[in-house]
């Protein structure tokens, strides 16, 4: 399996994102990958796409988990989602 990239899509004073940021680092330290963290804030188009869905994790620009989840929970995604390939 290659190194995994995760897109975690937040923005500053989101309590969701708050809660779901361990589970995303969590999930990808377990599979070897590195996260990148994108404020929604600095790009116009992703505040108009994801502003009312955020917290967002993308895995190769698709999106395997938004709202309320837990590190195994995307873990299992991340991993369903490699295997498809």
């Amino acid at each position: 399996m290659n190194r995994i990239s995760l897109e975690f899509l937040t923005r500053s004073g989101c309590h969701l994102c708050d809660d779901a940021a361990p589970a995303v680092r969590r999930a990808a330290r377990a599979l070897g990958g590195a996260v990148e963290v994108v404020d929604i804030e600095g790009d116009d188009a992703f505040t108009r796409d994801y502003g009312l869905r955020i917290p967002v994790v993308r895995l190769d620009g698709v999106i395997i988990a938004e709202g309320s989840f837990s590190a195994f929970q995307l873990w299992w995604r991340i991993v369903r989602r490699r295997r498809r390939r």
